[in-house]
């Protein structure tokens, strides 16, 4: 089952390009630069509110329709570029797009259900290799996730990406042979600890030996001065 997208509007302004003091001041003034291209179209550079686009990017849809002047462009997220510590995007790059065109498309794989797998109650460790996935869909087909149900594992399963499936319109790009997606490892018992639990037990079993010798000297001292 995968997680749909749906479009966001996003509110844009054109810019001007010119130098990095300029691109300082749009961002003192809580905005973002960007560039828009693609479709044959010239480069556009624009500016956007920072809260709306986060707003926008934290929605479900991977297709932008942008207002730019009253005229409405689709597009896609081509690249971001964030703050080293802030994280938060200082510049963004978009595509436009056709809507009755595929388009490629990078999706996260999401495991659901491992908590209820014969896999984990036995105490296997659930591993996801691939995370994820190339595709190809229609803009507005574009799914947010792919999930895969692993409720069905058992310990030293391997899981092959040609499990996954695609849902209805999104095609897979990567090749599927030899590839892995999902591992589940027998329990182990940390090395270490094993030692330190031996090492302990070694420790409590000499204590107790000195007790029991201790008892009986104390014994044999009793029955000395009765006599």
């Amino acid at each position: 089952m995968a997680q749909t997208n749906t479009s966001t509007t996003l509110q844009i302004s054109s810019r001007e390009t010119g130098s990095s003091r300029a691109t300082r001041r749009l961002r003192r003034e809580g905005k973002v630069p960007g560039v828009i291209y693609g479709r044959g179209q010239d480069p556009q550079s624009f500016a956007v509110d920072a809260r709306e686009l986060r707003n926008a990017l934290a929605g479900s849809g991977a297709v932008l329709e942008l207002d730019l002047d009253g005229k409405t462009t689709s597009a896609v997220v081509k690249e971001t570029q964030r703050h080293p510590v802030r994280g938060e995007i200082i510049h963004l790059d978009l595509v436009r797009v056709d809507l009755k065109k595929p388009i490629a498309a990078i999706v996260v794989v999401e495991l659901i259900n491992g908590d209820d797998s014969p896999g984990a109650k036995n105490g296997g460790i659930i591993t996801q290799i691939t995370r994820e996935v190339n595709i190809e869909a229609l803009p507005n087909e574009i799914p947010e996730t792919i999930e895969f149900d692993v409720a069905h594992v058992e310990v030293n399963d391997t899981i092959g990406l040609d499990a996954l499936t695609m849902p209805a319109g999104v095609t897979l790009l990567d090749e599927t042979d030899d590839v892995v997606l999902v591992t589940v490892t027998p329990p182990t018992i940390d090395a270490a600890a094993e030692d330190a639990a031996e090492d302990e037990l070694e420790t409590e079993t000499e204590r107790v030996g000195d007790e029991d010798a201790g008892d009986a000297d104390a014994s044999a001292d009793g029955e000395g001065d009765s006599e």
